[in-house]
């Protein structure tokens, strides 16, 4: 077997044309290939969070931190810092639902037949007055905004999935490209009615989304006439005395029919107010209140009762002027019990330490690399519906290797290092760097005594020569120092001043650390299946390792600690979908789970840090809307424009701090 990963080694390095085959030692490569193909392989189940092969990855690193010789009992005894992250929800015990009207009388619901639970709402109990939301939009400058002029504070809100006029090409709420309106987004119209003060949201499918279902389904079963035609043609024209043409002819005659006929069924049996099934877009686990989905005829009863209406007449009225119909149900009440249980999965840092001697002892670098990937697929993985194992061979099983090579090296060391040097294998980096930012919440070593942070993600994939180099501005130190080193390794650098950025980095430079991020760039195969170990570049991230540990020694060993720079207008990390909003230059904290848009840190000259917004601040208001979470700033921050200024409420420590933030233009 060894000599087998040995002759592949040594035909990878004479199929890669710009390296000579001198220039990196063969075993170097062996061991990182040897190492991919294992932490790349279908048997570690794309150490998705969640899965058993996560756990297999984090085990494979602690080995090789501890058979390079470093010290893996840091982490509270073993090389772990363990904590539990939310990764889902899970329907819990009791769910009832019942609206009562006028006089007393009730109409007592059944779950998954006339309502369900939605997932993405939250547990608790209401007993409150209804009202009609219409689509809970709030687009003021198309001048329609559902919920304005009318309190909701407290009340439990029927809102209409979808948007007005959505057979309107050129309509209001049209999205270009065949996409969906924002406004349709689930999560904007959670956050109209929650930041509303409503208790609880009754969603409801439109009519319209249901007539195209019927429409569809009438032209599908139209289109089947034509093949039937054309096979019964075939069929009288086929040679009678060839039995096999007939045959054949015949065959397809049969299929065409039966294909024609299930198409015609289909069309007179479409379902147009089905219920969504509990998981049906995700968690949200700082919702705003209980949410659930009641079919059409259930609503239908209260509007008939209450507006002499249904949804398909309020519907047709809102198409035709487009004004809200947004209205108090005179006398009608909704009492209901959601149960929604998170699911909390155990994940785990990977931490060795090799201590250092001498006065600078008790300061300490860290060097890093996420192990995790996306598993199967999901909403992190860019090949939607697949189910296939997401590998990572390049993102991250890259970089995990080349941190395991860079233990050994270290580990290998004769000579004392001066400062203490931390090797740490982050997961859930894919999640929204929650490992990095658990470690920077409880580090086992003072931050204030950490003088910098040298991350790799996706080092596998040189091409061109071009290494690309983040958060070279973050200390006046690492420009010229890069320069000096590259002058033996002779890559095309690419050098980024900006600390923050979508790795592991950021949770350190939002603590006020330099660091640097090394980085080959993207491809095509990046967060899907075909990211596999047998495109990786071996001799090539070979020499990048080489690089990195050339500038993780002279930083261990320099008299000098890197001095942090704050890098001035970089962009704003919190914005989570693109286009139309201004900028606000703030970098969430996805690991916090307090309820509010938890910040890690703020960009330096941004609009927030000059408003006053600090790391560590939890925002709980933006310009009178209510945010419980990420999702609720980003649509909240949609509302405004660049230049007005907006009073914004955080939590610091506990209090409560009123801001005045004028925001920027758009980056």
């Amino acid at each position: 077997m060894r000599r087998l990963v040995v002759g592949c080694c040594l035909a990878l390095l004479v199929a890669v044309g710009s390296l000579a085959l001198g220039e990196v030692a063969p075993e170097v490569v062996t061991r990182l290939t040897s190492d991919l193909k294992y932490l790349a392989s279908d048997e570690l189940e794309g150490r998705g969070v969640g899965t058993n092969g996560l756990n297999v990855a984090a085990d494979y690193v602690a080995k090789a931190f501890k058979d390079a010789g470093l010290n893996v009992t840091k982490g509270g005894g073993d090389p772990f810092q363990e904590f539990t992250m939310t990764t889902g929800a899970k329907l819990g015990p009791t769910n009832t639902l019942k609206l009562v009207g006028p006089e007393g009388k009730t109409i007592e619901l059944a779950i998954d037949k006339d309502f369900q639970v939605c997932s993405f709402g939250a547990s608790g109990t209401f007993n409150a007055e209804l009202v009609f939301g219409g689509y809970a939009i709030d687009a003021k400058d198309d001048k329609y905004q559902d919920l304005e002029g009318i309190d909701v504070k407290g009340k439990v809100v029927i809102v209409i999935r979808k948007t007005p006029r959505q057979g309107d090409a050129h309509g209001p709420f049209t999205a270009g490209h065949g996409g969906i309106s924002r406004h349709a987004d689930f999560r904007a119209k959670m956050s109209n009615a929650f930041g509303k003060g409503a208790a609880a949201i009754l969603f409801v499918n439109d009519v319209a989304s249901g007539k195209k279902d019927i429409e569809q389904a009438q032209q599908r079963a139209k289109d089947a006439a034509d093949p039937v035609v054309d096979a019964a043609a075939a069929l009288l024209a086929a040679d009678a005395n060839i039995v096999e043409a007939v045959k054949a002819a015949r065959d397809k005659l049969d299929e065409a029919v039966k294909k024609a006929k299930q198409l015609r069924d289909a069309a007179t049996n479409v379902k147009t107010d089905v219920l969504m099934n509990f998981g049906y877009a995700g968690f949200n686990q700082n919702a705003g209140g209980p949410i659930f989905h009641v079919t059409q005829a259930t609503v239908d009863q209260v509007l008939q009762a209450s507006l002499k209406k249904t949804i398909a007449a309020l519907e047709a009225e809102i198409d035709q002027d487009l004004k809200p119909r947004t209205a108090v149900l005179p006398g009608w009440k909704a009492e209901g019990q959601a149960s929604v249980e998170l699911i909390k999965t155990e994940v785990k840092n990977v931490i060795a330490v090799i201590e250092g001697q001498g006065e600078l002892a008790e300061e300490t670098v860290v060097v890093g690399a996420h192990y995790d990937h996306v598993g199967f697929g999901g909403e992190n993985s860019l090949a939607p519906g697949v189910k296939d194992v997401h590998n990572g061979a390049d993102d991250n099983g890259s970089g995990t290797v080349s941190l395991i090579e860079l233990a050994r090296r270290f580990g290998a060391r004769k000579e004392p290092l001066k400062r203490r040097l931390v090797f740490i294998a982050f997961t859930a980096e894919e999640s929204g760097l929650i490992g990095s930012a658990r470690y920077c919440a409880e580090p086992i070593y003072p931050l204030d005594k950490t003088v910098a942070m040298i991350n790799m993600d996706m080092v596998g994939r040189l091409k061109d020569e071009k290494l690309i180099v983040y958060g070279t501005g973050t200390s006046p130190h690492w420009k010229g120092q890069l320069e000096r080193l590259n002058g033996a390794s002779k890559f095309e650098l690419v050098m980024k001043p900006e600390g923050f950025g979508p790795s592991d980095q950021s949770s350190f430079y939002g603590k006020k650390i330099p660091v640097l991020h090394f980085f080959t760039g993207t491809h095509s195969e990046y967060h899907r299946p075909g990211d596999d170990w047998n495109l990786i570049n071996y001799p090539g991230m070979a020499r990048v390792v080489d690089m990195v540990e050339q500038v993780t020694l002279e930083t261990v060993q320099s008299a000098e600690r890197p001095q942090y720079v704050e890098v001035k207008g970089s962009g704003d990390q919190a914005q989570t979908r693109s286009g139309g909003r201004p900028y606000f230059g703030s970098i969430p904290d996805l690991g916090n789970e307090t309820p509010g848009y938890a910040l890690s840190g703020v960009t330096g000259g941004g609009p927030a840090d000059k408003g006053g917004v600090k790391a560590a601040d939890v925002i709980v208001e933006f310009g009178k809307n209510k945010i419980s979470n990420l999702d609720d700033f980003d649509l909240a921050l949609r509302k405004f424009k660049s230049g007005e200024e907006v009073e914004v409420i955080v939590l610091r420590k506990g209090e409560r701090v009123t801001l005045k933030v004028t925001l920027g233009q758009p980056k």
